[in-house]
């Protein structure tokens, strides 16, 4: 049998935000569904491809919230805040801190025609809208909002396609980009030096561990993702830019993005950004399991596991109801939970209380986090399909209730006898 200890009484550090989420989980104007988010303790949703196709015409896009980019950016009538306002408010009332995308809403159809996703016209004029933007939201500008909003990110994925072309999200080089970041972040961070601005969404670093994913862009795009890194941190080092935070997207398995956070923050110290936040801002494993146990325990594992990473922050894709093979947390017929939202309840319990306590020798495929504050809870993911005997040694706690999510019992009340269950997750709370 496998020994497992729970020290209670050892604090190794802080429960992390890994449990945010891509797009909120709304309908028309209706966000009654964000309580779930709420229940579930997240902490940050990223606002990106936030609406449906081309941003809804409604929502977050800058071409959304400013329609006629000849106008004036200093002046209030120029913008339209109307539907942004009311997700942003609707957030914010249950907790739930934005986490801003400047730019636009993927065009899976670019090949068709691109609308949103070229270069804008003028850089600097686009970094103006975006201040326009945040001061409506944080400074009460434009009978806007104080909201605290942290993070404010330029772009999304630039990097998509190497052929500007099939890219789908940006059609001029990298090159561009990386000018249109410098213009923006030196803008926008002289505008606001206690916000935290930064980007770009990379695609990810499948190259690293030769990866593939059928659900990410890869194949062989991957190198050209290390290749425009790479150019990136030139970039940026060379003309002395700002970067509070770098985020960057996967689609692949927990090994591999244990492997990634080393790897992302070891360059951006090596390059002298010791100093900067990095967050995996997209991410979901195999969504063609969604609405399975499977998906759910795999989801619990990657939470638990990115906890004991390099990362500060890390954000599901995505918390929307809608048909979409990415929104894994809510059925978009029901509107009720599937079973990966019940993971995130479990995560949520242990980043409500805070400090992370230690966990020492779990088994090969099982990931376990404890936490604790006036009470303590533990959670634990067994990603194997075989049941796997534990012997849990407690200090300073003991075993109170438990809830299990496996086939069959989705948070229901569980009988720990030292046994967790193939493909399964258990809570539970301590006292």
């Amino acid at each position: 049998m496998n020994k497992v200890t729970v020290d209670f009484e050892k604090i190794t550090g802080r429960i992390k935000p890994m449990n945010g989420v891509g797009q909120p989980p709304f309908i028309g104007v209706d966000f009654s569904m964000c309580d779930y988010l709420k229940e579930a303790h997240i902490p940050y949703s990223r606002l990106h491809d936030v609406g449906g196709a081309f941003g809804g015409n409604l929502y977050v896009d800058i071409p959304n919230l400013f329609r006629n980019f000849e106008a004036d950016p200093s002046d209030p009538a120029s913008y339209d805040f109307a539907f942004t306002d009311l997700l942003i408010s609707a957030l914010v009332e249950r907790g739930i801190e934005p986490f801003f995308r400047l730019g636009v809403t993927i065009e899976n159809y670019r090949t068709v025609k691109p609308y949103r996703i070229d270069p804008p016209k003028d850089y600097y004029k686009w970094a103006q809208i975006c201040e326009g933007v945040i001061k409506h939201y944080t400074e009460g500008w434009a009978n806007g909002f104080c909201y605290d909003i942290t993070y404010w990110e330029i772009w999304n994925e630039p990097d998509n396609y190497e052929d500007p072309a099939e890219n789908q999200m940006w059609t001029g080089t990298p090159e561009e980009y990386y000018r249109l970041y410098d213009v923006a972040s030196k803008y926008l961070k002289g505008k606001f030096p206690h916000l935290k601005i930064g980007g770009y969404a990379s695609c990810g670093f499948y190259a690293l561990t030769k990866s593939k994913s059928s659900f990410a862009a890869c194949s062989p795009r991957e190198q050209y993702f290390m290749e425009f890194f790479d150019g990136f941190i030139e970039y940026i080092k060379s003309n002395n830019c700002p970067l509070d935070f770098f985020s960057w997207h996967s689609y692949s398995s927990i090994e591999d993005n244990i492997i990634w956070a080393d790897y992302v923050r070891n360059r951006l110290d090596e390059a002298g950004y010791d100093k900067t936040e990095h967050t995996l801002n997209e991410w979901n494993c195999c969504p063609d399991l969604i609405r399975t146990v499977r998906h759910a325990v795999l989801t619990a594992g990657m939470l638990l596991a990115l906890q004991n990473t390099t990362l500060d922050s890390a954000m599901f894709y995505d918390a929307r109801c809608g048909m979409s093979i990415y929104s894994g947390l809510f059925d978009c017929v029901t509107y009720k939970p599937l079973p990966a939202y019940y993971s995130f309840l479990a995560f949520g319990e242990l980043y409500k209380r805070g400090r992370q306590v230690s966990v020492s020798d779990l088994p090969q495929g099982v990931y376990g986090c404890a936490a604790k504050a006036e009470d303590g809870c533990i959670v634990l993911a067994n990603t194997n399909e075989k049941p796997v005997e534990l012997e849990l040694v407690l200090s300073g706690a003991a075993i109170a209730t438990c809830k299990v999510i496996k086939a069959g019992a989705v948070w229901e009340n569980f009988n720990w006898e030292g046994q967790i269950p193939g493909e399964a997750v258990i809570f539970m709370s301590c006292e």
